[in-house]
């Protein structure tokens, strides 16, 4: 069965930038996760890249992962109406090297 892997685009506001850093930085691993990896491409613009073992173990997360989220709301800027404060995308992995 492929591993599953979930990747979250956020835009932190520049006054909150260590609250977010440092909640994230604080709550261990969601249960079925093998890691999570956090990148800032921009800055205060970071992606989540969260790698799991089945796609059910997220699905099982996804409550837990929704509370967390909520609790960093005040920390983000909207990305557009459309999407809210998050980016999200999941999928399998197709290649591994």
């Amino acid at each position: 069965m492929p591993k599953f892997i979930n990747i979250v685009r956020v835009k932190v506001k520049p006054s909150h930038r260590e609250q977010y850093l440092r909640k994230i930085d604080d709550r261990p691993k969601f249960d079925g996760m093998i890691s999570a990896k956090y990148v800032e491409t921009k800055p205060n613009e970071f992606f989540m890249v969260g790698e799991w073992n089945t796609e059910e173990d997220i699905a099982r997360a996804r409550p837990k992962m929704i509370e967390f989220l909520d609790s960093l709301r005040g920390t983000l800027e909207e990305l557009s109406p459309e999407l809210g404060v998050t980016d999200p995308h999941s999928g399998s992995i197709v290649i591994e090297k």
